[in-house]
């Protein structure tokens, strides 16, 4: 079983001001636009979504995504976006 430690620096997220988020242990980005962006991470698919949504630094060797931009949503989805869900349905 991993530590509590291992987990913490696999996957973080980091919101400063609504406006820009920090993610690590991002695995692969499976939709992006300007109001939402869909990532696969370590922790499972996470969601985020907002208006003017901008990738400012996508480094997937490290596992990390900078997002600037009104941000309104933070959501963990196992399976919505996949099977055509809620999320699925508001991104398009």
């Amino acid at each position: 079983m991993q530590g509590y430690a291992e987990l913490a620096t696999s996957h973080r997220l980091e919101l400063t001001g609504r406006s820009h988020l920090v993610v690590t242990g991002v695995e692969d980005v499976e939709r992006f636009d300007e109001s939402g962006i869909v990532m696969s991470t370590s922790q499972g698919l996470l969601v985020v979504t907002g208006e003017g949504l901008h990738i400012g630094k996508l480094a997937l060797d490290g596992g990390e995504l900078f997002v600037d931009g009104q941000i309104d949503t933070i959501g963990y989805e196992e399976t919505a976006v996949r099977s055509g869900g809620f999320f699925r349905r508001l991104l398009g």
